[in-house]
This record gives C-alpha cells, sequence and structure tokens, in this order.
C-alpha cells in the first residue's frame, strides 16, 4: 500500500485537530508517540484510526498489530505531530474525560484538581505525576488548558489514559463535591498555615493547585479544608506548579501508602 502523502485528504482532516475549536467540534484529538498510542489503545472504543510510517509500523509491530492503522509518508507524519523529532506514529481518538460526579462518586483516596492551569507542559506533567503517585484521577478545573492540546497529551507520557480525568469550569464546584464525598480538600499555598510535612494526609484528599502564575484565587482558597505550605529550606523563593504537585502528591501517597 502506497504510503499516504501530507497533501491527503485524511491527513488533512486529522491535522486540523491541531485546533482546539475543531477537537471540540469533532470531540476528537491526536495522541503523539508510542506511549500515548499504546495508552489510547488501552481504552476500550478510544482509537479511531492510527497514522504510521513505514519505518515506525516496523518498529512497533507488536504495539500496532492489532490496531486501525494508515500508512503515511514522514512528511504527512510530521505535519500530525508538534514533536521536534517525531516518533513516526500518532493516533486520532476519542476523549476520556468523565463527568465529575462519576470521578467523586468512585470514592477517591487520592484527587489531584488543577485550577486555572494554563501550561499544557504543566497540566501534563501533574497528570503524569498523579499516575505514578497512585492518584485515582485528575480534575482539570476552571479555564484550565484543554485536556486534549497536543501538547497536554504528549506531557502526560500515556497516563491520559491510565486515570480518570473530569473537566469542570467551575472550580468551586469541584471542591464541594470532592467535600460531600468525605474528601479533605487541602491547597497548595505558599502561605498556608499548615506545614505539609506536620500535615495529616492519611485520609482521603483531594490537592487543591493553582495557576503558574498567581496561584489559587483567594475564594477558591477559602473553600479548602487547609492551606498547605511546601516548607522552603534553602533560598529559593518557591516550586514551580508541576514540582509542588510532586511534592504533594508524594507526601500524600507516603502516608496512605504507609
Amino acid at each position: 500500500m502506497q504510503p499516504l502523502s501530507a497533501s491527503n485528504a485524511r491527513v488533512k482532516e486529522a491535522r486540523k485537530l491541531s485546533r482546539r475549536s475543531v477537537r471540540t467540534e469533532r470531540r476528537l484529538f491526536l495522541a503523539d508517540g508510542p506511549k500515548a498510542v499504546e495508552g489510547a489503545l488501552g481504552v476500550d472504543g478510544c482509537v479511531v484510526e492510527v497514522f504510521a510510517t513505514t519505518s515506525a509500523l516496523d518498529q512497533h509491530a507488536a504495539l500496532l498489530a492489532t490496531a486501525p492503522v494508515t500508512l503515511v509518508d514522514e512528511r504527512a507524519l510530521a505535519s500530525l505531530s508538534d514533536s521536534v523529532s517525531p516518533a513516526g506514529v500518532v493516533a486520532v481518538c476519542r476523549p476520556v474525560d468523565a463527568p465529575l460526579e462519576h470521578v467523586v462518586a468512585a470514592s477517591p483516596r487520592l484527587l489531584a484538581v488543577c485550577a486555572d492551569v494554563r501550561d499544557p507542559g504543566n497540566a501534563g506533567t501533574v497528570i503524569r505525576t498523579a499516575d505514578a503517585a497512585g492518584a485515582d484521577a485528575v480534575v482539570l478545573a476552571g479555564h484550565s488548558v484543554d485536556a486534549y492540546n497536543p501538547k497536554t497529551v504528549r506531557s502526560t507520557v500515556g497516563s491520559l489514559f491510565h486515570l480518570p480525568l473530569a473537566v469542570e469550569p467551575d472550580a468551586a464546584a469541584v471542591v464541594r463535591a470532592a467535600q460531600a464525598r468525605g474528601l479533605t480538600v487541602l491547597a497548595a499555598d505558599g502561605a498556608g498555615e499548615v506545614d505539609l510535612f506536620e500535615a495529616d494526609l492519611t485520609g482521603p484528599t483531594a490537592w487543591l493547585f493553582g495557576n503558574e502564575a498567581w496561584g489559587l484565587p483567594d475564594e477558591l482558597a477559602a473553600l479548602a479544608d487547609h492551606r498547605v505550605a511546601i516548607p522552603i529550606h534553602g533560598r529559593a523563593e518557591s516550586l514551580n506548579l508541576s514540582t509542588a504537585a510532586a511534592v504533594c502528591l508524594y507526601a500524600s501517597a507516603r502516608a496512605q501508602h504507609r
């Protein structure tokens, strides 16, 4: 079979999914790279089509053995990827997010909530970290970045498909829903009244993380049960969002897995 070129109509239509408006309208997105594609193939009904180069098909033969693969040339694949060095495989996927009520109804013990997190790399890293720490779900709340932004998807390195994800425009509703299910909501706040390493993290917990530049709005942080600060022992002013999230989530994981 002759690989499709970048000018092929199917490739052009898939390329439009780089735009949020098209992703929203079609309820489809692109997963770039073998780890992302592997994760997507592990979710029933998620993958619509996989575009792969001939070399990638050979390299990832076991992964793609039962996938709906369409061969494309290198230029066509590069047009579908926003990676500097495309790995040769991109999947067209259906969204995997679930309603907030479904996520909290599952009685999570560890929940990561991103409120107004705008950077796709940060959002993706928090999802990946939550997966690694054994969190039960992630919520992108408020005006957070699109979960299916190509950079967000790539930054999760497949973790987007490993744990439940909810998208909820009303961040306050997320806090209330978590509390209603018995979770203690902890706002990560550099000016918090509770030291992270003195906090009781053994019970069901929802961590609330704010925007990279301005943190959590006061009115949202006020809804949390406690504001928790990560102690800074050196001269650094603060930690960036994804690092702070990693410290907090692993502190909870350590307490819950003792």
